[in-house]
């Protein structure tokens, strides 16, 4: 799973980002410490940072200047700054992409798939995800396990897919309703345990028992 930072001071702004990225698979780097993002930077190696220009106590350009002095990692300004000098500074100073605010999200995943699949070639696309022996295909709705294949419905292998990008955490029932049908507020509780059966009967079928753990009260965990 890749790992997305967020430099942004707009708590809102950077919360919602942050959903959205692990709706779609993220995992997310959040730091309110400008002063210190370089630090967390070489402490916690993100696989792509996401920064603002407009920050307090120390800029953008700054930040990204000082990372680039030991790092690599890719580096997206998303900022409501759109002058052709800020875009033309941020790509001067290592930058790799510029997004003005205000953006539409699907423009923002998109940019991110691209640079991090140029960034990182031969990483294993989000597109298949393994985790103890079991393989889901999402361009294919497709579990493997061993030499054995099941096809599953498009929310039960959103819900696995789900389950897999937060291997090792316990997912709450409210938090998959959520990443499934956007608001849980629209969803009759008793689908998702249907689906979630469904799942569970088909990694049996294929030979994986217990694969997905309920916890009683809390939610589940693969």
């Amino acid at each position: 799973m890749f790992n997305i930072m967020i430099v942004e001071d707009n708590n809102q702004l950077q919360n919602e980002i942050a959903n959205i990225l692990v709706h779609n698979g993220y995992s997310v780097i959040k730091s309110n410490k400008f002063n210190e993002i370089p630090k967390v930077v070489k402490d916690k190696n993100p696989d792509l940072i996401l920064l603002d220009i407009n920050l307090p106590e120390v800029d953008g350009f700054s930040i990204c200047t000082e990372i680039r002095s030991f790092s690599k990692v890719p580096i997206i300004f998303v900022t409501s700054r759109s002058t052709n000098i800020d875009e033309l500074m941020s790509i001067t100073l290592g930058g790799d992409d510029f997004i003005t605010k205000p953006y539409n999200t699907q423009i923002l995943l998109a940019r991110i798939n691209s640079l991090l699949k140029r960034a990182y070639p031969n990483v294993t696309s989000m597109d298949v995800i393994e985790h103890n022996g079991i393989s889901l295909n999402m361009l294919t709705s497709k579990i493997k396990y061993e030499n054995n294949e099941i096809e599953l419905t498009k929310n039960e292998a959103k819900i696995l897919r789900y389950l897999l990008i937060n291997k090792g955490k316990i997912v709450s029932r409210v938090d998959i309703m959520e990443y499934l049908w956007d608001s849980s507020l629209f969803v009759n509780d008793n689908t998702l345990t249907v689906n979630m059966t469904r799942v569970k009967n088909k990694c049996e079928e294929i030979g994986v028992k217990d694969f997905i753990k309920t916890k009683r009260g809390q939610g589940y965990i693969v």
